[in-house]
This record gives structure tokens, sequence and C-alpha cells, in this order.
């Protein structure tokens, strides 16, 4: 199944925040799309489906280096202040970037969303 950024955005300005992320991640499932790599240094997502067929998002902020060493303990403090609403999008990423992490993985079969540093360690898997 082929789906384009315009449906991917579509679905994300409906339900692209934490409070409905499982529902995001099986919207894009639907759509066809097997996992989304979301990248921290610029914010841009690439989302692959079936036979190796990819779209990727456009950046989404300015360039963050990421931190050649993890950091797990702010990491996981850096998620918190996320997730309870204290730092927007754009400051969680700058945060997950000194902290060491490159990128995360949104897997729409298993319904996960895995942390992964510089080194491709997964530090987080989160069940959504």
């Amino acid at each position: 199944m082929k789906f384009t950024l315009e449906q991917i955005n579509t679905i994300h300005d409906h339900l692209g925040n934490s409070e409905t992320l499982r529902l995001y991640t099986q919207a894009l499932g639907d759509l066809g799309v097997i996992h989304a790599d979301s990248y921290v240094t610029d914010g841009h997502t690439e989302f692959f489906g079936a036979d190796g067929y990819k779209v990727e998002s456009l950046p989404t902020h300015e360039i963050f280096t990421v931190a050649d060493t993890s950091n797990k303990e702010e990491f996981l403090h850096q998620l918190d202040l996320h997730e309870s609403g204290k730092t927007s999008y754009v400051q969680m990423s700058k945060g997950l970037a000194e902290t060491g992490i490159e990128k995360w993985i949104i897997d729409t079969q298993k319904l996960t969303m895995t942390f992964y540093d510089k080194a491709s360690n997964e530090l987080q898997v989160d069940a959504l």
C-alpha cells in the first residue's frame, strides 16, 4: 500500500500528540506505514512501507548536535518533562540530543516506540 506525506500529515494534525500516540501509531499502520524513524538532529521522519517504500518529511526545527555518549537517566528525565507538558516538542528534541538520543522508531505492528543513541544502542522501548 502506497501512502503520501499529505496523508501522514493529516493523521499527525489530528492525532500527533502524546495523549493519542497509540491511535496515531495505529492510524499510520492502517495507512500502510510499517515503521517511522524520527531523527532528533532536525526533526525529520522517514516513513517506511512494504517493499522498501519510503516517504520522508522535511526537517521541523533547527539542527541539534547529538551527544556522542548517551545519558539514560537524563534522557528519561527529558521524556518525563515532555510527557508532563513542561517542554515543547522542540525543547524535548534539544534535550534528547544533549542526552545522546539520535532517533526513535515507532513500530506500527508491535505498537512500540524505541529510542536509540548514536551507536544504535536501544535505550528504551515503550509499549504504546
